[in-house]
């Protein structure tokens, strides 16, 4: 079942944002998580414009999360985008179909809010994610930068 993260996932989301090679590098998963942790899953709660997912199985554990963004521009007149970010599936259960469930629900959610374009970003050190989103037709149509504050 897809859902939205409620305050008792976000132990839960927070360890598997964390579990693999660059997540370990910029996390700080603990056990109790910091505060800043609970400080951010507010103000995303509280933004109309954010909706953190999170997939659960049967006996109600959380097995996958994803945020989706929706973005208010003025190009493509007006238009709204939805950007994916922070997909996870629980490292036991991929290449179960959890994460394609996901993005099928993200897409149509888009969709549904009238978006034009859904749009994310992946690590070039990902390259199992770009084959992951390139089923879904997304294409690697721009270059992105980031500078890091």
């Amino acid at each position: 079942m897809i859902r939205r993260a409620h305050i008792k996932d976000l132990a839960d989301i927070v360890e598997m944002i964390a579990n693999d090679k660059l997540g370990q590098l910029r996390e700080d998963f603990q056990n109790p998580l910091p505060k800043k942790y609970y400080d951010a899953f507010e103000r995303i709660r509280a933004d109309p414009n954010q909706e953190l997912m999170v997939v659960e199985d049967r006996k109600g554990k959380v097995i996958g999360t994803l945020q989706l963004s929706f973005i208010q521009y003025l190009t493509y007149q007006g238009g709204i985008r939805a950007q994916i970010e922070a997909v996870r599936i629980h490292e036991d259960l991929r290449g179960m179909g959890i994460g394609q469930q996901l993005f099928e629900w993200a897409i149509q959610r888009a969709k549904d809010k009238g978006a034009h374009v859904v749009q994310l970003t992946t690590d070039k050190k990902r390259p199992e994610a770009l084959n992951f989103y390139e089923k879904f037709g997304f294409i690697a149509s721009h270059e992105g930068m980031k500078l890091h504050l």
